[in-house]
């Protein structure tokens, strides 16, 4: 029987969640939810829609119809916009989503 590491205890390796942000390049709300992603230090997928409507139609689609920036996807799931995302940072919810603590 082989014995584990009591390192394997300590150090958990988590796949990273992914997080998809769909953005403009002005946008103040879209520049404050970056900020509170990069304050977490997590990496996250942003998809600038200046010019892009392409990646504008994806976005509607994927956010069952909405049209304002940003949206996020944490893990795949639709959490809204900025105003969410600051509300589940202040509940404890955030971290949980990605995956920073149990």
């Amino acid at each position: 029987m082989a014995s584990e590491s009591p390192l394997n205890d300590l150090v958990q390796e988590r796949a990273p969640v992914k997080i998809d942000i769909y953005t403009t390049r002005f946008c103040p709300y879209c520049i404050r939810a970056k900020g509170l992603l990069d304050r977490k230090r997590v990496t996250y997928n942003e998809y600038l829609l200046d010019d892009d409507d392409f990646q504008r139609e994806v976005m509607i689609r994927r956010s069952n119809g909405r049209t304002s920036v940003p949206q996020i996807f944490i893990g795949g799931r639709g959490i809204g916009g900025c105003d969410e995302l600051h509300v589940l940072d202040s509940v404890g919810e955030l971290d949980v989503m990605l995956g920073l603590v149990d």
